[in-house]
């Protein structure tokens, strides 16, 4: 008689499913902030292709929307408070020089982190996802004007 009701105990699957569940939960998390992350850098990376275009547009024609100068007015049009606070703009001169159609180029960069994917799959998994990603956009224009409200640099958002 005891071993039919050890037999009937052991037959039991009532935390199976709770098993199986603390066996993928790990993975799950690991696809939803990954998806969650990659649609964040991918928001950025539109946000600086849009900002870099319109910067560029504004530079070639020397026209400078209202501010100091036209790089922090640049990175005050940024979507996202990180990119307001932490890109970096940088208009340049490839050609050297900055006479009427010569290219002008503007970069915008935002250097940001991946940490909970990267914490997860280095803590997880062994891996070695890198602590920093590096976005950025850039556009380049001819001069359609000398340039008289702005200059090559970054106009104080950061290195070039």
């Amino acid at each position: 008689m005891a071993r039919a009701g050890l037999k009937r105990l052991l037959r039991r699957e009532e935390g199976q499913a709770l098993a199986e569940f603390a066996l993928i939960l790990p993975i799950l998390l690991i696809l939803l902030f990954g998806v969650v992350e990659f649609g964040k850098l991918f928001n950025y990376w539109l946000d600086e292709a849009h900002l870099a275009n319109t910067g560029a547009r504004y530079a070639v024609v020397d026209s400078l929307p209202g501010g100091a100068n036209l790089q922090q007015y640049i990175r005050g049009q940024a979507d996202t408070a990180e990119l307001r606070s932490g890109a970096h703009v940088c208009i340049s001169f490839p050609s050297g020089t900055s006479n009427i159609g010569d290219p002008v180029k503007v970069e915008v960069t935002y250097t940001t982190g991946a940490p909970i994917v990267g914490g997860l799959i280095n803590t997880f998994f062994g891996g070695s996802i890198p602590g920093s990603i590096k976005v950025s956009g850039s556009s380049t224009m001819r001069l359609e004007a000398p340039p008289s409200h702005y200059a090559a640099g970054n106009g104080g958002t950061g290195a070039c």
